[in-house]
């Protein structure tokens, strides 16, 4: 330890620590110990010999700056700060005003940090207050419980010409329920077709939950009247998240990358016949993955079971002809989901 404390000065602890092959944290502990503290050791296992006790080490007082401004100073800054002419200014600006007047107290940064070691820093001025929007969770465990209903643009003829799609879905089945293509979005048809829609599903009073993002038709008064009046639930979905109105998006996904669907229509009567076959194809033959492979129809009308029932004697007589070829045992068609959620609840994590 001598030859550290020798070299040192020299070249630097831990230069000399790591010449002389010593632990810099060793020469410190070295260091710390008081040369009278330290006695002769017996030798282990005579009489006289025990455990050293750990050297106490006395926590030292926090040192302060000797720039740093005294409690009476300190004081002065802060009744400033707080008086009637700069109690509404930034320090920035009280620093600013009393240089011009010939005051000095302290720098604008001291003056932060005196307001920030009382809690008194914030921004001061009026901030927007968002509304909290709660997440919708919605839950369908059969057809005409929940629908889901948006409208969606398509390109007409010319630069800036636009036919208006508008879609109802249902969100257990997917199938499209009621639809209708305008040349401008309106509160007013957007009215009438909830209405026809409800009246040939025969909806009754309190069985539907209709679901739509916040445009000016999806919010507007006479569709809120209407659904009043028909004794339909409404919901909708928290500003700027498509993902709260996710069905109908993907419907309209499949909508437009759907082969054949053109760049632009050439009048609405041409968007009208597209939708028409589009339609027909979606409910009636698109078999669904989400449905385990059933048709939109054969779900909303009830004829899932029935299909279901015959593929899997279908599957069951394909087994029987060659059962090596099923190695994970006789196969069973997917069945139909139970539930489905628009955003389904948050389960608590186990691990917390």
């Amino acid at each position: 330890m001598e030859a550290v404390d020798q070299l040192a000065p020299t070249v630097g602890t831990a230069s000399a620590c790591r010449a002389l092959g010593v632990s810099r944290a060793t020469w410190y502990r070295h260091r710390q110990v008081p040369e009278d503290a330290v006695s002769p050791t017996p030798a282990e296992g005579s009489l006289a010999f025990r455990e050293p006790e750990p050297v106490q080490q006395a926590s030292e007082p926090a040192r302060t700056s000797p720039r740093a401004l005294s409690p009476a100073e300190r004081q002065t800054v802060r009744d400033v700060l707080h008086s009637d002419r700069y109690v509404d200014q930034s320090p920035t600006e009280v620093y600013a005003s009393l240089l011009d007047e010939g005051t000095y107290y302290c720098s604008a940064r001291t003056m932060y940090r005196i307001l920030e070691a009382e809690h008194e820093t914030r921004e001061r001025r009026n901030q927007a207050r968002r509304p909290h929007y709660a997440r919708p969770e919605l839950l369908a465990s059969g057809p005409n419980q929940l629908w889901s209903w948006d409208i969606t643009k398509l390109l007409g003829p010319s630069k800036w010409t636009y036919y208006y799609l508008y879609v109802i879905i249902d969100v257990y089945s997917r199938c499209v329920v009621g639809w209708m293509l305008a040349y401008k979005e309106s509160a007013v048809l957007a009215e009438k077709l909830i209405a026809d829609t409800c009246r040939k599903q025969r909806i009754e009073t309190g069985q539907l939950t209709i679901h739509a993002d916040r445009g000016s038709s999806m919010t507007s008064k006479p569709v809120a009247f209407l659904l009043a009046d028909l004794g339909v639930t409404k919901t909708h979905s928290r500003p700027h998240v498509s993902n709260d109105n996710p069905y109908s998006e993907s419907h309209f996904k499949t909508l437009k990358y759907r082969p054949g669907f053109p760049a632009r229509f050439g009048c609405i009567e041409d968007a009208r016949a597209f939708c028409v076959r589009f339609f027909r194809w979606y409910n009636a033959e698109h078999h669904h993955s989400a449905l385990g492979l059933l048709t939109p129809d054969a779900v909303h009308y009830g004829r899932a079971r029935q299909t279901i029932a015959a593929r899997q004697a279908v599957l069951t007589a394909a087994h029987l002809a060659h059962p090596e070829r099923f190695v994970n045992g006789a196969p069973k068609p997917a069945d139909l989901p139970t539930a489905v959620y628009i955003n389904p609840p948050k389960q608590p994590d186990d691990h917390k």
